[in-house]
């Protein structure tokens, strides 16, 4: 029982003695983010079909609660934001369908906020018409016009599209594919299935987001927020860039964001120059915008010049998907196999090859040109090496702490087994 009892105690006293000699753990870099070149730009564009009549958010109709969401959003806008409205279904009463799948009209363009002219454009709305999502898509892109910096379209319908072609996925795809820097944000004001899937299609394709509001609180919070985010765009249009079959050949590209298109199941090289002393930092998007068959993947990979595989990452997945991504990060003290005679201060750009790889496979009737939209995002940056792992030292250190840590544990232990057999037996 006592030789038990200080193993016990030896082996406490090791885990003790590990935990007082760990690492600390390493502060994150800070970050700073520069504002952006231009003002944001968000276009609203409104649902006003037949079906926001019904009453069935808190009591109210549908129209009712985005009009007071609307006013709401448009009070705490920041003065600096460029608004624009667009509604669909909002003017044609008659059942031609033909004529009621073009109801689509700007009511305020975008630009500074006039907060008494959105106020009374929202309020003068009445459920009328037809659903045509997609046509209002394309054209709220075009009423953002071109902008070095992204561009968010808030759709707020409580119905999918009833006028396809266009269909509102595809447009979205389209818009994706044009390199338009434009986002889609989705509200669904019904708790409809197909509706659901619909609008998480339109926002996936643009890189937004699906939200359901059953509330006017949750429409009007929410519309704040997607709102807000506009303002947390790019600096810069990417810059298109043709990748190259091989890493000899490739693009030598600098630090930025930079825009391809890469065929099916092909290899696309570029050339990074890294310093000794510096990491790189990569990430790679390739957007699905036409139908691909399921079990897919992409892949970042960095080779030195002769061929050897560094670093990668990548992604897969099985079923519907709209973006793919991978990053990775890699050090230049890394590759331990490059000669390095010269001072570090001294040392030449190291050229490394980054090469993106896609695993998609086209439907049956796909087409094969042009390449799917890629963006790569390339970053050198000062090293910064994860933090070392707990080290007790090597050889005769190593032996030396163990031994003075067992002759510790074992002389406390064996003073309190002392102790405690005294007292059992005076008692």
């Amino acid at each position: 029982m006592i030789n038990k009892r200080r193993s016990t105690a030896v082996l406490l006293g090791l885990l003790a003695a590990t935990a007082l000699i760990g690492p600390t753990l390493a502060a994150a870099d800070e970050e700073t983010t520069e504002p952006p070149a231009e003002p944001p730009k968000v276009e609203l564009v409104l649902d006003v079909s037949g079906s926001m009549r019904a009453r069935d958010i808190d009591g109210r109709s549908r129209i009712s609660v985005a009009q007071q969401a609307f006013n709401e959003v448009v009070d705490a806008l920041p003065d600096e934001t460029q608004l624009g409205i667009r509604v669909l279904g909002a003017a044609y009463r008659g059942r031609d369908k033909k004529k009621g799948c073009q109801d689509t009209q700007q009511i305020v363009p975008v630009g500074p906020v006039d907060r008494a002219q959105a106020k009374a454009a929202v309020a003068t709305l009445r459920p009328t018409g037809f659903t045509p999502v997609g046509l209002a898509l394309r054209s709220a892109a075009q009423d953002l016009g071109t902008s070095t910096t992204v561009r968010r379209i808030v759709l707020i319908t409580d119905g999918e599209d009833t006028c396809a072609p266009p269909d509102p996925c595809e447009v979205a795809r389209e818009l994706a594919a044009q390199g338009t820097r434009l986002v889609v944000d989705t509200l669904g004001l019904a708790p409809d299935e197909k509706v659901r899937r619909q609008l998480l299609c339109i926002a996936g394709a643009t890189g937004g987001t699906y939200t359901a509001a059953q509330s006017a609180d949750e429409l009007s919070g929410r519309i704040k927020q997607l709102v807000d985010r506009a303002r947390d765009t790019y600096t810069a249009t990417p810059t298109v860039v043709g990748g190259a079959a091989g890493c000899g050949t490739a693009p030598l590209l600098a630090p930025g964001v930079y825009t391809d298109r890469e065929a099916f199941s092909e290899h696309r090289w570029y050339r990074v120059p890294v310093r000794a002393g510096q990491e790189l930092r990569a990430s790679v998007s390739v957007a699905l915008d036409r139908p691909v068959n399921p079990d897919y993947g992409v892949l970042l990979r960095v080779t030195a010049p002769d061929g050897r595989e560094l670093v990668r990452g990548m992604d897969a997945g099985s079923g519907r998907t709209d973006v793919i991504s991978a990053g990775l990060r890699w050090s230049a003290a890394e590759d331990a196999a490059t000669p390095t005679p010269e001072p570090s201060g001294t040392r030449p750009a190291q050229t490394i090859c980054l090469v993106v790889s896609n695993a998609f496979a086209p439907r049956p009737g796909t087409e094969a040109t042009p390449g799917m939209p890629v963006e790569l995002t390339v970053d050198v940056v000062a090293s910064s090496p994860a933090p070392d792992g707990p080290d007790l030292g090597r050889g005769w250190t190593l032996l030396l702490l163990l031994t003075l840590a067992g002759l510790l544990t074992g002389l406390a232990a064996g003073l309190l087994t002392r102790r405690w057999v005294a007292t059992w037996r005076e008692n």
